[in-house]
């Protein structure tokens, strides 16, 4: 493990937990579960987000969330192969959820909700701040979870982040070749 990594993870590990937070965590990162927060409201933005024109957000938020599936689970998990924390970190700790299966890194729940939130913020500054602080709180939770190393949630947070750009880009391209 790189020293940022066992910086952060002490830190939190030594001064983070606390019985509100060892309760709220364990709910907070499953808003990020197999990204299906994010892909229900996608899809409710798709089905209700016509008039506002919302809907289009909705769709770059799917695109992104699956952009950042294939690179991220897909491949660059299977490239790394890098081990959870709980997994090769001899420590007493005591999993506050059931150990997650598959490798760390980057970390998925980070990159679905950084994708989503990503593709809020660029449609509505207001409503996509709201959705960044979800997202971090998310992969946060993380490795406060001891699942991820914290360089598995930037990783997974900028992946994310990036395919919520590129899928803007494209569906923008794609909107102006319907235009035009």
């Amino acid at each position: 493990m790189n020293p940022f990594d066992s910086a952060v993870m002490d830190f939190i590990q030594s001064h983070c937990h606390n019985p509100v937070t060892d309760a709220i965590f364990p709910a907070v990162t499953y808003l990020g579960e197999s990204g299906i927060f994010w892909i229900l409201l996608s899809l409710l933005l798709i089905l209700l987000g016509k008039k506002r024109g919302w809907r289009e957000t909705g769709v770059i938020m799917l695109f992104a969330m699956l952009l950042g599936l294939l690179i991220g689970e897909v491949t660059l998990k299977n490239i790394v192969c890098r081990p959870r924390p709980f997994q090769l970190i001899s420590r007493d700790i005591r999993l506050l959820i059931p150990p997650p299966s598959g490798w760390s890194f980057p970390s998925g729940h980070s990159c679905a909700s950084f994708a989503a939130a990503t593709a809020v913020f660029l449609r509505d500054r207001r409503f996509g701040a709201a959705a960044l602080v979800l997202a971090a709180l998310i992969a946060f939770s993380r490795v406060f979870l001891f699942v991820h190393y914290p360089t598995d949630v930037l990783a997974g947070a900028a992946l994310g982040a990036v395919c919520a750009v590129g899928a803007a880009a494209v569906c923008s391209r794609v909107m102006k070749g319907r235009r035009g």
